[in-house]
């Protein structure tokens, strides 16, 4: 009789384990492509504002300067997400524009600062 009770505890055992294998949390990217798509899209929203600004002619040059720093800086956390989305080709033309942004945004910053 001591046989059968130490076979049924081991399979007991190996179900036990087996189940809390099964139940543990496996890794899993969150990341979801609408959560990108909206955090890509606010952060065009905010180029946008900041192209607005830049437009204004009320700027000074360190105003003008400030405007280029934060829209490269904004550009570069655009193309930032576009780079881990690399399975997407209808974003690397969304980087390409913000990296022109920046481009013009700089030669703002350096017309103001020219004597």
């Amino acid at each position: 009789m001591g046989r059968p009770m130490r076979a049924i505890r081991s399979w007991l055992a190996l179900l036990t384990t087996g189940i809390a294998l099964a139940g543990c949390a496996k890794h899993v990217d969150t990341r979801v492509a609408g959560d990108d798509d909206a955090t890509i899209d606010g952060i065009e929203a905010r180029l946008d504002e900041l192209r607005a600004r830049e437009q204004g002619d009320d700027l000074t040059c360190a105003e003008q300067c400030d405007v280029s720093a934060r829209t490269c800086a904004t550009a570069k956390e655009l193309c930032g997400l576009v780079e881990q989305q690399a399975d997407r080709d209808d974003l690397p033309p969304r980087c390409a524009r913000a990296r022109e942004q920046c481009a013009g945004a700089n030669d703002g910053c350096t017309r103001c600062q020219a004597p």
